[in-house]
């Protein structure tokens, strides 16, 4: 019993408390597709390219590649970029979208592919370092190692996701973006700006995807392929969660985070992105609809 216990404090708690955060980052790329699909039923496969590529811009702007601005001023020229790339994205969807959910849906893999080769273009195919500008300092709770980093990502996400329902919530563009998400053809005859909606639901997304991308680099590398990578499982928490709700992808962001430390720890690094593709098999079967279906029904 007390070496369970032992096990427990040393080995499970951390990775849960460890899954938990990086879960919010992952929760934040799901929230990001979960938004374009809701007003577009659209799945954006150039998200994780997109952050990527903002990820890049980030570190151009501030390493001396391309410029040399300070974090703060290189990380809001990158936002810039990224929401004129989301506009450009969207007026090329737009058409397609009337046309077809599928044949837009594979525009965006296109778009993807733009966007990946112009990081590489512009940065190569090296792997370089981003630094996150967080408090450098450690600590222990109840036997857990509570870092500068957790609590960075932590505020961040929760400030980030808060402000984000706020504006869903108590707005007039977050009411016409519920409205449209549940019948988007009796909110246009309503009278809503189907478009304009749209727009916001992509530039929302770019931003969470961005800021995601910038939280999750410093704990690995930053290349042409790591910010995809890592949208792998934001795409896995928004099926977990459910593509229709938006409080889903949250649950199913932390679910996969937590899953995943303990397959990492307990079965096999190298066999990562097969375990989220059966989760994600699982989960389409158990769960079509995401976790809180049953629970809550159609909440928009």
């Amino acid at each position: 019993m007390t070496d369970f216990l032992d096990s427990l404090a040393y080995d499970l708690f951390p990775l849960v408390w460890s899954g938990i955060v990086t879960g919010c980052l992952y929760a934040l790329g799901a929230l990001g597709l979960v938004m374009i699909f809701k007003c577009s039923r659209v799945v954006n496969f150039s998200h994780g390219n997109v952050a990527g590529f903002a990820a890049f811009l980030v570190y151009g702007f501030s390493s001396g590649t391309l410029l040399s601005l300070s974090w703060g001023t290189a990380v809001l020229l990158a936002a810039v970029f990224v929401v004129a790339i989301a506009f450009l994205t969207y007026a090329v969807i737009s058409p397609l979208i009337q046309e077809s959910d599928l044949t837009a849906t594979i525009a965006t893999l296109g778009v993807g592919l733009i966007v990946q080769g112009a990081t590489l273009l512009l940065f190569g195919a090296d792997i370089v370092s981003l630094d996150l500008p967080v408090p450098r300092f450690a600590t222990s709770v109840l036997g857990l190692r509570i870092t500068g980093y957790d609590l960075t990502v932590l505020s961040v996400a929760i400030v980030t996701i808060g402000a984000l329902f706020l504006v869903i919530d108590f707005t007039k563009l977050g009411i016409a973006f519920r409205a449209i998400s549940s019948n988007a053809f009796a909110a246009e005859v309503c009278g809503l700006n189907l478009a304009r909606v749209q727009i916001f639901a992509w530039i929302a997304a770019a931003a969470l995807g961005v800021v995601g991308a910038l939280l999750i680099v410093p704990t690995t590398f930053l290349s042409a392929t790591t910010v995809a990578a890592f949208m792998l499982q934001a795409f896995a928490a928004a099926v977990v969660g459910g593509f229709a709700s938006l409080p889903g992808s949250l649950i199913g962001g932390i679910l996969i985070g937590i899953l995943m430390n303990l397959f990492t720890f307990y079965v096999s690094p190298e066999y990562t992105s097969t375990f989220l593709l059966i989760v994600i098999l699982v989960a389409l079967n158990v769960f079509p609809n995401g976790i809180l279906a049953p629970v809550r029904g159609s909440r928009v």
